[in-house]
């Protein structure tokens, strides 16, 4: 039982999430990348590959 509503709560968590979040964008600005929803898909993974190359740079940074 507690772990269904783990699940529940969980799902709950990460729908309002997405949605606070992109309630503070605005959708109908200008079609750049950090003012549209997060749920579009190519918003994603430019936010995902910016997050990629700053960790990279970052592991070479400590890393050598």
């Amino acid at each position: 039982m507690r772990l269904l509503f783990g699940i529940i709560i969980g799902a709950l968590l990460t729908i309002g999430g997405a949605y606070i979040y992109d309630s503070g964008s605005s959708a109908n600005a200008d079609a750049s990348a950090s003012t549209r929803p997060m749920v579009n898909w190519d918003v994603v993974g430019v936010k995902w590959q910016h997050l990629t190359e700053r960790a990279r740079t970052e592991w070479t940074r400590v890393a050598g």
